[in-house]
Parts: C-alpha cells; sequence; structure tokens
C-alpha cells in the first residue's frame, strides 16, 4: 500500500491514496500504522478516495469529488479535523487531483471550501462554530471552566491564568462524560493581548498534539467571547507553530501551512 506523510504545524498524519475505495481501513490497522515506535507514526489517518464510492457521504458527491476519511490515532473515526484536511488539501494539488485555487473536500462535518493562498498556505472555511453553553476539566488536581464549542466534532476550550506550558497533559483531562458521552477536544490557552492565544490541546483518539485546526477554531471562538466580540482575526500558537483564524458572522476560516515531507510504501500486514 502506498502512503504519503504530511503535517500542518506538526499535528501529523499518514496519507492512504485509494481513489477507488477498494482499500479496508479498520482501527487496529490505523493504530498500528500510527504507532510512533512499531509503526510510522502519526496523530490519525487521512484516507484519499472518491466521495461517490463512499456511501456515508454520498450525497456529497456532487459538490466535492474526494472525500477525506479520516481516523485518529487510536482507530476511531472523529466528525472533523481541521489541520487534517488542509494536509489533504496539500495533497490533491501536489498530486494534480484538483487544480486550485479554490475547491471543496467531503468530510464527515459536511463539504468544506478550500483555498491555497498566495504564499503556499491552505485556509478552510470551517462552517459556524455553535456555542453550546459551558462545561469544566480537570487538570491534576486542578478544575477549569471553558467554553463548550461544536466545530462538526465537539470541543471544550477553557482559557486559564496557569501557564499553559507548565500543563501535564500526558493524562487525559477529566471531563462531564453526561456532556460529551463521545469525548471531547480539551484546549487549554492563555489569551494574549486582544486577538492572541497560546494554545495547548488534548484530542480525543490521539492525546496530546502539537496542533489541532478545529481546536484553533474553537479557542479563537472562546478567547473572542471574553471581550464580547463575535468576529476578528485571531493568531493561535500551538506547539508546532501558528495558525490564523478570522471568524465572521456566518462561519470561520482557518489558515496555516500545510506540507508533505515523505512517501513510501506500507509494509504493515493486518
Amino acid at each position: 500500500m502506498r502512503f504519503l506523510k504530511g503535517h500542518g504545524t506538526e499535528n501529523d498524519f499518514v496519507i492512504l491514496p485509494d481513489p477507488e475505495g477498494e482499500v479496508d481501513v479498520p482501527a487496529s490497522l490505523v493504530a498500528r500504522i500510527c504507532d510512533r515506535r512499531a509503526g510510522i507514526g502519526a496523530d490519525g489517518v487521512l484516507r484519499v478516495t472518491r466521495t461517490e464510492h463512499n456511501p456515508e457521504v454520498a450525497e456529497q458527491s456532487a459538490a466535492a469529488e474526494w472525500f477525506m476519511d479520516y481516523h485518529n490515532a487510536d482507530g476511531s473515526v472523529p466528525e472533523m479535523c481541521g489541520n487534517g484536511v488542509r494536509v489533504f488539501a496539500r495533497h490533491l494539488i501536489d498530486e494534480g487531483l484538483e487544480k486550485g485555487p479554490e475547491f471543496t473536500v467531503a468530510t464527515r462535518g459536511g463539504v468544506r471550501t478550500i483555498r491555497v493562498e498566495p504564499n503556499g498556505d491552505i485556509t478552510v472555511d470551517m462552517g459556524k462554530p455553535v456555542v453550546r453553553g459551558e462545561s469544566v476539566t480537570t487538570v491534576g488536581c486542578q478544575e477549569y471552566t471553558g467554553l463548550h464549542v461544536d466545530m462538526g466534532n465537539p470541543h471544550l476550550a477553557c482559557a486559564i491564568g496557569d501557564p499553559v506550558v507548565q500543563l501535564d497533559l500526558s493524562h487525559q483531562p477529566g471531563f462531564d462524560t453526561a456532556i460529551f458521552p463521545g469525548g471531547v477536544n480539551i484546549e487549554l490557552f492563555n489569551p494574549v493581548g486582544t486577538t492572541r492565544a497560546v494554545m495547548r490541546v488534548f484530542e480525543r483518539g490521539s492525546g496530546e498534539t502539537r496542533s489541532c485546526g478545529t481546536g484553533a477554531v474553537a479557542t479563537a471562538v472562546a478567547a473572542a467571547s471574553m471581550t464580547g466580540d463575535t468576529t476578528g482575526t485571531w493568531t493561535i500558537e500551538v506547539l508546532g507553530g501558528t495558525l490564523t483564524v478570522i471568524l465572521d458572522e456566518d462561519t470561520s476560516y482557518l489558515s496555516g501551512p500545510a506540507v508533505i515531507v515523505a512517501r513510501g510504501e506500507l509494509m504493515l500486514a493486518e
């Protein structure tokens, strides 16, 4: 099986080209591929396949030729991945499967519009964030209150006074399972000025990652709510670099670098 590897602000993915939808990617295989010692190593797997060959999103085939079949590192299947769709888009452009500068991609969270910027960054229309109230998370012995933001996948974005660089995110933070029965991505951030935030994230199904695209948007929404804003451009600093989030009245945009770093042949057997 041919593979590529790419990342967006060091949120890294193994890409499996499968245009005709012939490859079965069970959770056990995904977990082995993403293993950083016995596999290739990644935060998740992106299977590249034509939308028409996937019954769960076939209704999107008229709007988008390609479907991002995304799997977390543990094999679980989330609704959306912001950095993943940007890396997915970079692959489509590099392989000549899309011409740009604008095109669409099908995802489990709906069709997403992609734009390739003049400087090479990839921007994706992430849709309108939905705020669903507040909840709490526990990191170690400390409890933090945050905003529940639905980005197609669930987020809990918490502004904290403690420096995020000092947090121990080696274990799953606690959360309210009644509110998040399927798990939740947890962002902890320090606001810096009025339009900047420093963020760390613990992603369901992957653990702490160097970046999270949907999490960056959720963080911008939570940070903006602290000042009463609903629109504006935010700079989100993550461990792997910097992302730009634009909030307007109708939608949100995520922009940043996305690169392919390797390609080869996958030798793992199920």
